[in-house]
């Protein structure tokens, strides 16, 4: 191979885990578990794109004579893709930190919901808030996603609900987008709950999602996906249809929060649409995970919500993977879940769902990537794609979710330049 002129090389990782073969589709079954393991593996970067990737050897013998790009040690670490997180809420006002107790002593989230709290406290807040407010929570927000590994992230809108609230809220993940190094991929989730205003005439607000803000938002580009909560007592299975089928109409990709707390049928809702993801899925029925399998909808899987609602039951995970459906893994960073670690996420799959720990970091990364339609730019380490890459302070991957509650990134490379080093 020709010699090339580099930015920056990575060298002498213990472990570089490329991810590298599963672009076009999601890995699917015991393909999960596949890493693409080089051993004192090498990436060498030009510009802001991954130019080669191999041994370290095979890397140093492409730098052009003459030419001295930045070295980055690797020795003794591990690297990979940058975690892509398909699910979270961002630029919202309202935390809830109160309800926390309300649900040690045993409050469902319905019944907190029902009694006017829940979501409802979080969109008075944000309702209230101006977009410059929202930038800069999210920013904070952003910033510590990054320091955890974090490069791409989707974010949500839906803690509006009335479309001037809902419009800021996008346009606010928008100025995320612009200034802050991670990439923000949009979504419009302005079927997030009915809100108090329209409790006694759903339909109402139905209709005003339909006709009103899915037009204005995709005439106006503010998101790429359009997201449903399918629940009981949320949004039921043909309200969630015609919301998503009007989405389609304007090319707006669906998305659904399906089978979180019963068994609605979101998931073969979510198949028939063409949803590009299906998200909870703590309820799903044998008959959603065979949909899901031959529509090939992402399933995201969501622990950390499991976790803090103290849910005794987790998603099916393993009978997701074993049956070929795509599964991916997301934080759903929200005020009812506040962390942005995507390394505690591979924990509590690990841990709660029996993931491996292979299996779970495919499934934050190049699967993770697919969900959001982001697998031709990021989550694996092939050339062309863009350099978004983290150094692990491990010797191998299956110390990332056995060595939990700290965080283990060493260097986030975004864009082909460090965007933050612990030392």
């Amino acid at each position: 191979m020709e010699r090339m002129h580099f930015d920056s090389v990575i060298l002498h990782a213990a472990e570089l885990l490329t991810l590298a073969g599963a672009s076009h589709t999601p890995k699917l079954g015991t393909e999960l578990a596949e890493l693409g393991i080089i051993k004192d593996g090498a990436v060498a970067i030009q510009e802001n794109r991954i130019a080669a990737v191999g041994t370290t050897r095979e890397i140093e013998k492409l730098v052009k004579t003459g030419t001295r790009p930045k070295v980055i040690d690797a020795t003794g670490k591990t690297v990979l893709p940058g975690f892509v997180d398909p699910h979270a809420h961002l630029a919202f006002a309202g935390t809830r930190e109160k309800e926390f107790v309300q649900k040690i002593q045993g409050a469902s989230y319905m019944e907190i919901l029902e009694a006017g709290g829940g979501i409802n406290v979080t969109v008075k807040a944000t309702r209230k808030a101006s977009r410059k407010t929202l930038v800069r929570l999210g920013q904070h927000t952003l910033n510590r996603m990054l320091r955890y590994g974090t490069t791409t992230v989707e974010g949500k809108s839906g803690y509006g609900l009335e479309p001037k609230h809902e419009y800021k809220q996008l346009l606010a993940i928008r100025d995320l987008n612009l200034i802050h190094p991670i990439d923000v991929v949009p979504t419009f989730m302005g079927a997030h709950v009915v809100p108090q205003k329209y409790k006694d005439r759903p339909e109402h607000y139905v209709k005003l999602v339909m006709e009103k803000m899915i037009p204005t938002v995709a005439k106006k580009g503010m998101a790429e996906f359009c997201d449903v909560f399918a629940e009981e007592g949320v949004f039921d299975i043909n309200q969630s249809r015609r919301i998503l089928n009007r989405a389609k109409e304007y090319d707006l990709i669906p998305k659904v929060h399906a089978d979180e707390m019963t068994t609605l049928g979101g998931a073969e809702l979510a198949a028939e649409v063409g949803a590009i993801s299906a998200d909870h899925l703590l309820k799903v029925s044998n008959q959603g995970i065979q949909a899901l399998a031959k529509a090939q909808v992402v399933a995201v899987l969501l622990p950390a919500t499991a976790f803090v609602l103290m849910e005794k039951e987790y998603a099916p995970a393993r009978k997701l993977i074993d049956a070929g459906v795509p599964v991916a893994l997301a934080t759903d960073y929200n005020p009812n879940c506040m962390t942005e670690s995507m390394q505690l996420i591979l924990t509590l799959a690990c841990l709660n769902m029996r993931m491996t720990p292979a299996e779970a970091i495919a499934a934050a990364t190049i699967n993770a990537a697919h969900a959001i339609n982001r697998s031709h730019v990021v989550g694996s380490l092939e050339p062309n794609k863009q350099a978004d890459i983290l150094i692990i302070d491990t010797p191998n991957h299956a110390h990332i979710p056995y060595h939990f509650g700290i965080n283990l990134v060493e260097k986030v490379i975004k864009n082909g330049k460090i965007a933050f080093s612990a030392q």
